[in-house]
Formats: C-alpha cells, sequence, structure tokens
C-alpha cells in the first residue's frame, strides 16, 4: 500500500512540465557532477566547481547586460575559465585554492556590479540559490548530451582517468596525454556547472560535485566502486531533495544538498562503527 502511494506521488509530481524538466535534468546533471567530482575530489581540486559557478554567475550577469542570451551562452566563459584554472593552479604563482578564491570572488563581485549598472532585472535569488521553475526544455537536452558524453569518456578512457586521478607523474611517463584529458574534464565539468546552475544556484552547485563522492569514500574501497557508488548517491539525494522541495516549497539547492550532507554524516559514522 505505502509503496502504491509513493509510485501515485511520484506519477502525479511528473504529470508537472516544470517537475519533469527538473527532475530530468537535475537527475542527470547530479549524475554527470558525480562522475567528474570523483576525478577532481581525488585530485584535491574539489573547490573548482565552486569557482566555476561563481565564474558562471558573472557570465549570466554578463549575458543578461548585454541582451537575452540563452544558457549555453555561458558554456565558452566558464569553459576557459575551467582550463586556466587547472592549468595556471598547477604552474601559477597563485597555487590551487587561492586562485579559485581569487577567481571566484572576482566572478561574483563582477556579475553583481554588471547587473546593477544594466538594472537587469532578474531574481537575483535564482542565480544565487537555483529555482524548479528556471528550467527549460533546452536544458533538458544539453543534460542529455552533458551526461552521455561524460559517461562514454568513462568507459572509453577508463584507465587513463584512472592512472591522471591518482599519479599524474606516472601516467604521464607511460605516455597518457595528461593537458588533453584534464583540459576534456575541465570543458565537462564547465558545462555541468554551467546547466546545474539554474537548478541548484552559484552558491549551492558545486555540493553535486564535492559530497557524492566523499560520501562513497567512506564505504568504498576501490576506484570502479567509488565512481560507481557515488553516481547512485547523487540521483538518490536528488531524488529525494526535489522531493523536499516540491512539498516544502523550499530552494531545492539547499534541499539537495541538506540531503547529501545527511548522507555523509551517516555513512562517516556507519564507516567509524564499521572499522570498529
Amino acid at each position: 500500500m505505502a509503496f502504491g502511494n509513493l509510485t501515485r506521488e511520484i506519477s502525479l509530481l511528473l504529470s508537472y512540465d516544470f517537475m519533469r524538466y527538473a527532475f530530468v535534468t537535475g537527475a542527470l546533471i547530479s549524475l554527470s557532477a558525480s562522475l567528474l567530482g570523483v576525478n577532481l575530489v581525488l585530485k584535491r581540486y574539489s573547490m573548482i566547481g565552486d569557482g566555476l559557478a561563481h565564474v558562471g554567475f558573472g557570465a549570466f550577469a554578463l549575458t543578461a547586460a548585454i541582451a537575452p542570451l540563452p544558457t549555453w551562452a555561458a558554456i565558452p566563459i566558464v569553459g576557459i575559465a575551467a582550463i586556466l584554472l587547472l592549468r595556471l593552479g598547477n604552474s601559477g604563482r597563485i597555487k590551487g585554492d587561492a586562485l579559485i578564491a581569487v577567481v571566484s570572488l572576482g566572478s561574483l563581485a563582477g556579475g553583481l556590479i554588471l547587473m546593477n549598472i544594466f538594472n537587469v532585472q532578474n531574481d537575483l535569488s535564482r542565480y544565487m540559490f537555483g529555482s524548479i521553475f528556471a528550467l527549460e526544455k533546452g536544458d533538458v537536452a544539453m543534460s542529455i548530451v552533458a551526461c552521455t558524453t561524460i559517461i562514454l569518456l568513462y568507459i572509453i578512457f577508463y584507465n587513463k582517468i584512472f592512472l591522471i586521478s591518482f599519479d599524474e607523474d606516472f601516467a604521464r611517463a607511460v605516455g597518457v596525454n595528461i593537458s588533453l584529458y584534464n583540459t576534456m574534464l575541465a570543458v565537462l565539468t564547465a558545462v555541468v556547472i554551467v546547466v546545474g546552475m539554474r537548478l541548484m544556484g552559484a552558491l549551492l552547485i558545486s555540493g553535486l560535485v564535492i559530497f557524492p563522492p566523499l560520501s562513497a569514500m567512506r564505504i568504498a574501497g576501490k576506484f570502479k566502486a567509488t565512481v560507481f557508488l557515488s553516481a547512485a548517491i547523487s540521483v538518490v539525494c536528488f531524488t529525494a531533495g526535489l522531493i523536499l522541495t516540491y512539498y516544502f516549497s523550499l530552494p531545492p539547492g539547499a534541499c539537495i544538498v541538506a540531503v547529501n550532507l545527511g548522507v555523509l554524516v551517516l555513512l562517516a559514522v556507519f564507516g567509524r562503527f564499521g572499522r570498529r
């Protein structure tokens, strides 16, 4: 009986266009972000998602100030920023987290200034915290393309992604083109961030990149298991968060991140007692 009620509730939710767009786009973006997040977390570069989200906010503000442009118009700007963050963060004078902080704060400040100067008539909270009403058919299509590309990338280049995630020096020694694969991962991360921002918001989208891999690492001991478990946790947490968003009229990004945080805490506690 309970299962039947749950099924009817889900069917009712998906009868609305905005919920279908939100569910499909969010589930695919959650899956994509969790796969990319495993690589970024292992390389201790997980906060790149936060930096790119702020760059995305600045890019949205710029495109809105110039002319009403679709979501994809921000992707080239965020993609270039992703490549620069990965390359300069390893070789420039400003390293890793410091460079991300500089780019994040600069982009956020620039975006707010542009919106004020050009009097952009948009709901600021949708940019910052996301909205289930912000998604359109184009976002669904972009999420399908991005998710399919990322899954194919993992299947075809799994061994190389494994190597660059754990030991770039060894990967370079055996002939892996580190720069090429890092660039591909950076660009795909940028696409996921831009599409996901409309649902999650600039302040919370990085939670999809960080939390699921950390949760998976609490109980998985191998790379492949971590990848699969991270993807599963991400989609389940997104679904639960979206349901809470609908029934309690809460910001989707906040609900989804809160559910992810709860799962991380539970698995951390479970892992500690399990080791005992």
